[in-house]
């Protein structure tokens, strides 16, 4: 009796470590990101990391929440435009956008985006915008999932961002979408507050107006943090290169690239969406999200490819544990 007494001591005083990543399956991928973080963070390591040079990026859309069947945020401007007074819609992109007419709408290109943009996200305060954004997410619903769009983050991925964090690192969004879009549901779904969440800016300037100073939103991008942006805007906002990037898409090829190429310990990651079942299954012929060279040039770079299908035991966020 003494004997099974002690020894239940002793396990309740010395639990089993519990799994960082429960959603991640056994395999190669959960394999490598847990090995990397013991790695830096062990002070014993060859690779040791001191917590204030411990930054890891992470792509938004297609990478910690979905992107299909179009970004979210142009949802956002879609369902906004439907609302808008007819005479206000100018031109044959804005008419076909709040019609629903996708084909129209990416037919227009970058330039017809950009109209769509401009004419639901400026002239207004960030924060009218913002409070806009966020009524919007309270309110409307993904048309294949059903679920929230803030409840479209994908689990995994939110586990890995917590990890990361217990493990003493500081993470950051660095994502072509909007900043202040973003920013309305980072620190919420994913524990990232809006100071290091840095995006896509489009023009501001800083008006008196009857209701106090304000920063308003202007017609035209200031900065696009897209592609080799992303890596600039790193540099410029954060001021290091991180140790750890993660990403989706070719768009994010160059901020991963540039973090692993520095000295030391490094670890780049890619989503590849393979789920048709359960989420979206799409890379090199992807109108959103197109993956080339991440998935030809990844593997003998050393970054982690990660099957969705296989290396994700759960995906969204806002869907219960089967």
């Amino acid at each position: 009796m003494r004997r099974l007494t002690f020894a239940l001591m002793a396990c309740a005083a010395f639990p089993a470590f519990a799994d960082p990543l429960p959603s991640w399956t056994a395999g190669d991928a959960k394999t490598q990101i847990i090995d990397f973080v013991e790695t830096v963070t062990d002070p014993a390591s060859e690779e040791f990391v001191p917590t204030t040079d411990r930054i890891a990026v992470f792509d938004n859309d297609g990478t910690l929440w979905g992107e299909q069947p179009v970004y979210f945020q142009l949802i956002y401007a879609l369902d906004r435009l439907k609302e808008a007074d007819p005479e206000t819609l100018t031109s044959p992109v804005l008419k076909a956008a709040a019609a629903g007419d996708m084909d129209a709408v990416m037919a227009g290109g970058k330039e017809g985006l950009m109209e769509i943009i401009t004419a639901t996200h400026s002239g207004m305060s960030v924060e009218d915008f913002q409070a806009d954004v966020a009524d919007w997410l309270a309110n409307s619903q993904h048309p294949s999932t059903g679920l929230p769009y803030n409840e479209m983050t994908y689990q995994p991925m939110t586990e890995l961002l917590r990890y990361l964090r217990d493990e003493g690192f500081t993470t950051y969004i660095v994502s072509g979408g909007g900043v202040h879009f973003m920013r309305v549901f980072a620190e919420e779904a994913y524990g990232i507050p809006p100071r290091q969440v840095i995006g896509t800016l489009v023009e501001s300037e800083y008006q008196v107006t009857e209701t106090g100073p304000q920063i308003v939103k202007m017609p035209g991008v200031a900065f696009l943090d897209d592609k080799e942006g992303k890596p600039v805007n790193i540099d410029r906002i954060i001021g290091q290169r991180p140790i750890l990037a993660g990403g989706n898409s070719d768009g994010d090829f160059a901020m991963i690239e540039w973090t692993t190429a520095g000295d030391g310990a490094r670890l780049g990651l890619l989503v590849h969406h393979t789920d048709a079942e359960r989420e979206f299954a799409y890379d090199r012929e992807s109108h959103i999200g197109k993956l080339v060279r991440g998935l030809d040039e990844g593997p003998d770079k050393g970054w982690v490819i990660i099957d969705m299908e296989n290396d994700w035991s759960r995906i969204w966020t806002g869907q219960k544990p089967e």
